[in-house]
């Protein structure tokens, strides 16, 4: 498809608004809280296996990339998207309607869990928007833009992919 820059400058209005809507949720998604009969303490074995998996998918996009095959590096970038967008949705659900967890490790495992922690949702809510714009620069096309930026957010999101769910499992004990 032969994109017009109206409609790249369209994707990247789109990718801002919707980068700070979702950065505002995240910031205040602790000050709500909904109560429901649903038990979603399920959903944090679903959403950190599913952060893994995205994780595992730009890997297998990266290797695609390497050897020229660029529809298959993009159907698997798209599948990660998705995945980390479903991520992101079971992640907000269970923080507005599960209480928190606090992480019951101590000595110098609940200094590396915080490490991670922090690391985590700091690299998380810096690097989305710049997810969503590496992803419109490949898919429009762009690829010199694309491949400047991909450099920078592809391993930034592949720590975010598995530091989450190193984090869910140091947390699991403390049910």
């Amino acid at each position: 498809m032969n994109w017009t820059p109206q409609q790249i400058k369209q994707l990247n209005v789109v990718a801002t608004v919707l980068s700070v809507v979702i950065l505002l949720v995240v910031v205040f998604m602790r000050k709500i809280q909904i109560e429901t009969s649903i038990d979603f303490s399920f959903l944090p074995v679903f959403h950190s296996s599913l952060n893994a998996l995205a994780g595992i998918v730009l890997i297998l996009a990266y290797f695609q990339i390497k050897k020229g095959q660029i529809q298959n590096h993009k159907r698997l970038m798209t599948a990660a998207l998705i995945m980390s967008g479903v991520f992101l949705i079971s992640y907000v659900i269970y923080h507005i309607t599960t209480p928190e967890i606090r992480y019951c490790g101590v000595g110098s495992i609940r200094i590396l869990y915080f490490i991670l922690l922090i690391s985590h949702v700091v690299l998380s809510g810096i690097s989305f928007p710049f997810i969503l714009f590496t992803y419109i620069r490949g898919l429009t096309d762009q690829r010199q833009k694309h491949k400047k930026l991909a450099k920078l957010v592809y391993p930034v999101w592949l720590y975010i992919c598995f530091s989450g769910p190193i984090c869910y499992i140091m947390l699991y004990p403390c049910k």
